[in-house]
């Protein structure tokens, strides 16, 4: 009987110091705080937000489980950039993702600690906001947006699908930080390409009228749209102008042309994000901002809608629409 009373007390001994041990083992992981600094509506970003959810989800992070998501959006208005920056710093976010030169100088503005990643960016070394793209430094790094490359691309486009184009004109933004940038790398292919560009320079909403008019005035065979927030806020204006004018036209980003624009070639921004979940991912497992290279993105859209071809009279040329990614008819 006395092995008996001893077996069951060594059992019973052990259970006991078993069980703290085993309830802490399943005790669940901290989940992690991603900040998100956004320069348009939340309606104008949920394509580009699902599709970084997406890329975590891909890389075995849940929602509620393992991550949550701050977004905080400026909705058009820059100078909002630094309180949203500030609360995300005071929340004490794990990482904060950011789109766009005045959120990148914002979150780094608030933050030196907090790991940044850009999903999207134009020229973060020409903008002083990295030392290098293969050694960034600092606590910023992650995907650029093709930037001022694009714009050459763009030209191109135009004078294949406007027969005899020789002048156009440029629509951007010189209060922009890095459209100056742009503009120069379009000056640049203007060059190359054989075309005279029409400078046509909008720092405020209260400059559009005026800026039409000098088009008007001017007459150019095309018009090219650099991507600005500002004139995107305008969308609806620069459409319509350019329409009654029968103006084509050249943007940067495919809700231009969902919205009645003709062509558009640009950076996937869904694609930048989803990438941009990668790097969060390598800096949760422990790799550091300053180590880790700046990647210019893969994927790029032309989009056309051929409605609005139509409308202005114009044949797509069958080269440009066998390189189309979406024709909208």
């Amino acid at each position: 009987m006395d092995q008996v009373r001893r077996r069951r007390f060594l059992i019973a001994a052990g259970a006991l110091l078993a069980a703290p041990l085993g309830s802490k083992a399943q005790r669940p992981a901290k989940i992690r705080r991603i900040g998100m600094l956004i320069p348009v509506r939340p309606a104008d970003a949920a394509s580009n937000i699902e599709a970084f959810r997406q890329g975590l989800r891909q890389l075995g992070y849940i929602e509620g489980q393992h991550i949550t998501i701050e977004p905080r959006y400026s909705e058009g208005r820059d100078e909002r950039f630094g309180d949203l920056a500030a609360e995300l710093a005071s929340l004490k976010v794990d990482v904060i993702v950011i789109w766009g030169t005045p959120a990148a100088r914002a979150a780094k503005g608030a933050t030196r600690t907090i790991p940044i990643v850009m999903a999207s960016l134009v020229d973060p070394v020409g903008t002083g906001l990295i030392a290098s793209l293969a050694r960034p430094g600092g606590n910023l790094t992650g995907v650029t947006s093709g930037g001022a490359a694009l714009s050459g691309k763009s030209l191109q486009l135009l004078k294949e699908l406007v027969p005899g184009v020789t002048r156009i004109a440029v629509l951007w933004n010189p209060a922009n930080p890095v459209q100056p940038v742009m503009f120069r790398e379009t000056q640049v292919a203007a060059e190359t390409l054989k075309i005279r560009l029409q400078s046509v320079g909008v720092s405020d909403s209260n400059d559009l009228d005026s800026a039409f008019d000098n088009i008007r005035q001017e007459r150019p065979d095309a018009l090219l749209v650099l991507q600005d927030l500002m004139l995107q806020a305008h969308r609806t204006r620069i459409l319509d102008f350019v329409a009654k004018i029968r103006l084509p036209t050249m943007y940067e980003r495919k809700p231009w042309v969902d919205a009645g624009g003709l062509m558009s070639y640009g950076v996937s921004f869904p694609e930048n994000f989803r990438r941009a979940a990668t790097f969060v991912d390598k800096i949760f497992k422990g790799a550091k901002p300053a180590d880790l290279p700046v990647e210019d993105p893969t994927k790029f859209e032309l989009i056309i809608n051929l409605k609005t071809a139509k409308a202005l009279g114009l044949t797509i040329p069958q080269s440009i629409l066998l390189r189309a990614n979406q024709v909208i008819e």
